[in-house]
This record gives structure tokens, sequence and C-alpha cells, in this order.
């Protein structure tokens, strides 16, 4: 019998994977397939989908460079709109409705939703403790052969973990189809 002293390390232990509680659910990852749009357009509608729901939102990349753009994108896509954001420089990351990094370790918003971009590893941040509450999601240029190769060793990977995966493919107007399950339904 786990005694009420001992919450805390069994949460800890829960997180690192090293138990499961019975009736636990795994975190959904979607892996979302570009042809139409540019990686930080289709992220901002992901983003504005995310915090429509209520969400807080990570958005991990590999390199510094890619995050500035996405913060520069963020504030200015539209005359009368922006999605609110910031990062590790910001007086409070924790009040941050999107929290930008490329450190796998960073959730301090306590995000419900974490998307990946430029190849980033998913399965080393589902481990750890900053792993979203509910939802990962992989965007990739379908037009690039490493990044879609990677998208599909990453798909491999999570499905042998036993992730719940979604893949969607973008259709010639800009809207997504999902292509494919696992485990299929």
């Amino acid at each position: 019998m786990i005694q009420p002293g001992n919450l805390r390390a069994v949460d800890e232990l829960v997180i690192k994977g090293m138990v499961t509680l019975p009736g636990a659910v795994m975190i959904e990852v979607s892996f979302y397939h570009l042809s139409e749009r540019k990686v930080e357009s289709a992220l901002q509608l992901l983003l504005e989908r995310a915090r429509g729901r209520g969400w807080r939102a990570v958005v991990q990349a590999a390199s510094a460079a890619r995050l500035k753009k996405i913060d520069a994108f963020l504030w200015s896509y539209s005359r009368d709109s922006f999605l609110p954001h910031g990062g590790a420089a910001d007086p409070d990351p924790k009040s941050q409705p999107i929290y930008l990094t490329c450190d796998d370790n960073d959730n301090p918003n306590n995000a419900e939703i974490r998307f990946f971009i430029e190849s980033v590893a998913i399965a080393p941040v589902l481990d750890g403790v900053s792993a979203p509450s509910i939802r990962a999601a992989l965007l990739f240029d379908g037009a690039d052969a490493a990044e879609l190769e990677d998208a599909r060793a990453q798909w491999r990977e999570l499905r042998d973990a036993g992730y719940p995966l979604v893949y969607y493919q973008q259709t010639d107007d800009g809207k997504w189809i999902e292509k494919a399950r696992e485990p299929k339904s």
C-alpha cells in the first residue's frame, strides 16, 4: 500500500516511466507531413488550435536561429493578431502560454502539447520530466529527404515503444487528412 508521504516518490517514478499505473494513458504523438505550408505557417495554425483548447504549448527546435525566426513570425504573421509566447530570456517563463526552446529539459509552463521541428528527437523528451501532459507533435518537411527519413525512423521507434501515433498529410489546399494511426482502431 502506498503511504501518503510516498506519493511524491511514486509520481517521480511514473514520470520517469519506471512505474505504470493501471489505467495510465500514454501521450499521443502526431506526425504532420508538410507539403503546402512552411513550418512557421503550419505551426501558427496548430498553436492557434492548441490555444483555442486552452492548452499551453512548448515549441522545440534544434537551433536557436530557427527559434528566432519562429519568434519573429509568431509576433508578426498577421496585422490583426499574434500568438503570445516567450523563452528562457523572458522574466516569467512559467506564465508563457507558448514557450520556445532548444532544450529537452524545458517545460516551465507545464505544457499540454509539445511541438518538435528540425528533426528533434521526441522519445528522450517523452521519457523525461519535461514531457507534455496530453500530446506531442512532429512537423516535418516532406520535400526534405533527411527530415522525411527521420520522421519515419521516429515513427518506428515510438510505435515499438507503444505510443499511440497519428499521421496527418497536408492536402493541396493546406488542410490535414489523417492517413495512418497506430495502433489501428
